[in-house]
C-alpha cells in the first residue's frame, strides 16, 4: 500500500508531462480522480492484458471521459499502453491517444465523454453478467458535475430495481466543474440520501486516500442485494499544491513553464512525505 501511495504521485507527474507537452487536457479532474483509478486498476479489479477476452473479467467505464489523461497514465502502468507514447503522443496529429476514451486502444471498453452515459451502460453490463451467471464486477467513475444529467438518475433507478450487487458507481466529488462550483451550477445537496432512495448502498470516503478507497471497494464487494455507490470526496487538482488545488480554472488549464516546475516540486515533496511516514 505504501508503494501505491507513492505511485499515485508518479502517475500525476506523467499526467502533468502529457498535458504540458500536448498543450491541452483536463488536469484538475485528472489529479482528483487518479487515486480512484489507481486503486481500481492496480489493486482491486480482475482485469489485465491477459484476460481482456475473458467474459468473467471485471469491466470499467470512464464516464467522466475528459479526465482521460489520468486514465491513460494508469492504463500504461497496468501494461495496456506504452508509457513513453502516452506522454509524447497524447493529442498529437494522427494519434489514437485522443482527449477522450477511445476503444480502438487496448484496455478501453467503450468511447465516452458525452456525460451521463457511463452509469446506464454499466447497468446493462452488470445485468447481463447477472443473467449469464458470470463473476464479473462492473465499475464506472462519474464527475459530480455529471450528476446534472437525467440519464444518471435513470441508471441509479434501474441499478436499484435489479439489485445489481455486482455494480459499483464512483462519484469524483471534487465540488468544481468547468463553470465553477458544482453547487452553484446544479446543487447536489443530500446526495447520499437521494442515492439511497434508489435502493443503493452508499459509502462516503476520502477519495484521495488510497487506503480508505481500498477499504470502500472491499465493502462494496461484500455488499449483497443492492449496488454500491462510493461518494469519493476529492480535491480538484489534488497534489498540485496551492497554485492549483480547489481552483476551477484548472479544469482544463495548461501549465506554463514556471507552473510546471512548481507542480513538479510539490508532487516530489508529497511523494517524499509518503516515504518518511
Amino acid at each position: 500500500m505504501r508503494e501505491l501511495k507513492r505511485k499515485v504521485y508518479d502517475l500525476r507527474k506523467d499526467v502533468l508531462s502529457m498535458i504540458y507537452k500536448a498543450k491541452t487536457g483536463h488536469i484538475g479532474g485528472d489529479f482528483s480522480v487518479i487515486d480512484i483509478l489507481s486503486v481500481l486498476y492496480l489493486k482491486q479489479m480482475n482485469i489485465s492484458t491477459e484476460n481482456m477476452d475473458d467474459p468473467n473479467r471485471d469491466y470499467f467505464v470512464m464516464s467522466k471521459g475528459h479526465s482521460m489523461e489520468a486514465y491513460y497514465a494508469v492504463l500504461a502502468e497496468k501494461g495496456f499502453l506504452d508509457r513513453e507514447k502516452v506522454i509524447n503522443e497524447f493529442s498529437s496529429f494522427g494519434s489514437k491517444l485522443i482527449g477522450h476514451p477511445n476503444n480502438k486502444l487496448p484496455g478501453i471498453e467503450m468511447n465516452s465523454g458525452s456525460l451521463g452515459h457511463g452509469l446506464p451502460v454499466c447497468v446493462g453490463i452488470a445485468l447481463a453478467a447477472k443473467k449469464d451467471k458470470r463473476s464479473s464486477r462492473v465499475y464506472t467513475v462519474m464527475g459530480d458535475g455529471e450528476l446534472a444529467e437525467g440519464s444518471v438518475w435513470e441508471g441509479f433507478m434501474a441499478g436499484g430495481q435489479f439489485a445489481l450487487d455486482n455494480l459499483c458507481a464512483i462519484i469524483d466529488r471534487n465540488g468544481l466543474q468547468i463553470s465553477g462550483c458544482t453547487e452553484d451550477v446544479m446543487g447536489q445537496e443530500n446526495l447520499e440520501e437521494r442515492i439511497k432512495a434508489f435502493r443503493w448502498h452508499v459509502i462516503q470516503v476520502d477519495g484521495n486516500d488510497v487506503e480508505a478507497l481500498d477499504k470502500a471497494f472491499e465493502e462494496a464487494k461484500g455488499t449483497k442485494g443492492m449496488p454500491t455507490c462510493i461518494i469519493a470526496n476529492t480535491v480538484k487538482g489534488f497534489g498540485g499544491g496551492p497554485i492549483m488545488e480547489k481552483k476551477a480554472e484548472w479544469h482544463h488549464k495548461v501549465p506554463n513553464e514556471e507552473e510546471y516546475a512548481l507542480i513538479t516540486f510539490e508532487l516530489d515533496k508529497r511523494k517524499e512525505d509518503v516515504c518518511n511516514e
